[in-house]
């Protein structure tokens, strides 16, 4: 089934099409329908034949492992749904494990580059840290099959130098993570920004090292990195009528001043906000034994979930629709110490099955409907949760850092 698959070389030797490129996609391409349709296969709402064909979709061909490659697209994004596949069938574990040595050879050329780049006091990019692009996500997709690798110890390390060795440049202390860019072509942040967000930001560097130490992966320095981030967290707080915020990132003139300039939260998301912030915070307080912490993470989180932030939202998507919403507070609920974040689930099922739009005939210009994070696939994996009340066979939402 898989026998087509042909990694391209880190050199860019192999030229890939606009489709090869468009299909191995997690966020908007092929890669998200077949997560799906390989969860139903083993939930039993689906057939495997449907999982197999979408499987073939996204693996026979051409696969980017170029330098530019991450969890959300090309090899890591690949090794992804062959993971989540691979227990059913002899033929995809032989392809999830060639694929997963592509994996680890990329990752040991990032953390190279990314030591080069610390060594000469450049500041750090989305395209090296993040969930999306960079060695958070792949170290993501190692934690939960390759937790003893020495190439998952290695991005544990970067991450931690990150957190905990500052950058000075014209006379500011600046964060490690801080980036010289704007967190969108349309929102110019003069002199750089820190970001807090999950997909971009500390949240998710949080919740990844987090998680590790749940798991029991520990390097030197991972639990003072815990510490200064939540510090950071701790330091940036606002409190509003509607609970506990944060801003999505901070300017040079924010840092200064030592408060942000908005005087309101944006609206809550996975991708930004509250919600994925006081999930990482929790599992900060579980991977430091910290109850005070944990309540007053849950605390936040509930309060993200009142009607009057609910009534924001107006899309279903994964990224800053209700259907991240109700996975993030689903996986929140299975660790909370009471069971007011539970007793908040039926709630969000209905906004999540009300925000649904209806099924519609895709075709190859609508990929990006069908994809994850903003389209199709993402909420019926959300559906899918919310129906069956239980954690995703395939782990799927490990790619959002919350599990």
């Amino acid at each position: 089934m898989t026998h087509g698959t042909n990694p391209a070389s880190a050199s860019g030797t192999v030229s890939l099409t606009a489709d090869e490129v468009a299909r191995q996609s997690l966020a908007t391409g092929a890669v998200g329908p077949a997560l799906l349709a390989v969860e139903r296969a083993w939930t039993g709402f689906g057939d495997w034949t449907t999982a197999q064909a979408h499987i073939r979709s996204v693996a026979t061909g051409n696969v980017d492992a170029d330098d530019d490659t991450g969890l959300y697209y090309g090899a890591p994004a690949v090794a992804f749904l062959l993971q989540a596949a691979a227990d059913r069938h002899p033929r995809l574990r032989a392809a999830s494990q060639t694929m997963d040595e592509h994996v680890l050879r990329l990752t040991r050329r990032r953390l190279d580059r990314a030591a080069t780049r610390i060594e000469r006091g450049q500041p750090a990019i989305f395209a090296e840290y993040d969930l999306f692009h960079g060695l958070t996500g792949v170290g993501a997709l190692l934690l939960r099959h390759h937790p003893r690798s020495d190439e998952l110890a290695g991005i544990l390390r970067y991450v931690v130098t990150l957190v905990t060795r500052p950058r000075h440049e014209d006379g500011v202390k600046l964060p490690g993570w801080w980036v010289a860019h704007d967190p969108d072509k349309n929102m110019p942040t003069p002199g750089g920004h820190a970001n807090f967000g999950m997909a971009h930001g500390i949240a998710g560097l949080l919740s990844f090292l987090a998680l590790a130490t749940v798991d029991g992966r520990v390097v030197d320095g991972q639990r003072e990195a815990i510490t200064q981030l939540t510090q950071w967290f701790d330091r940036w707080q606002q409190d509003g009528p509607d609970g506990p915020w944060w801003p999505q990132w901070i300017t040079r003139e924010e840092l200064h001043a030592g408060r942000p300039a908005r005087t309101r939260p944006g609206r809550p998301s996975w991708c930004y906000g509250a919600v994925s912030i006081a999930r990482a915070l929790q599992l900060a307080a579980l991977a430091t034994d910290d109850p005070q912490r944990q309540h007053a993470a849950e605390a936040a989180l509930a309060a993200s979930l009142t009607d009057t932030q609910l009534n924001r939202i107006t899309e279903p998507g994964l990224c800053h629709g209700i259907a991240g919403i109700f996975q993030t507070a689903y996986r929140a609920s299975l660790d909370a110490h009471d069971p007011g974040l539970a007793n908040r689930l039926p709630a969000l099922t209905e906004r999540l099955i009300r925000h649904t739009p209806p099924v519609v005939v895709q075709n190859d210009d609508q990929m990006d409907a069908a994809g994850l994070l903003t389209g199709r696939a993402g909420v019926e994996l959300a559906l899918e949760t919310a129906r069956r009340g239980t954690p995703p066979h395939t782990g799927w939402d490990a790619c959002l850092l919350i599990t």
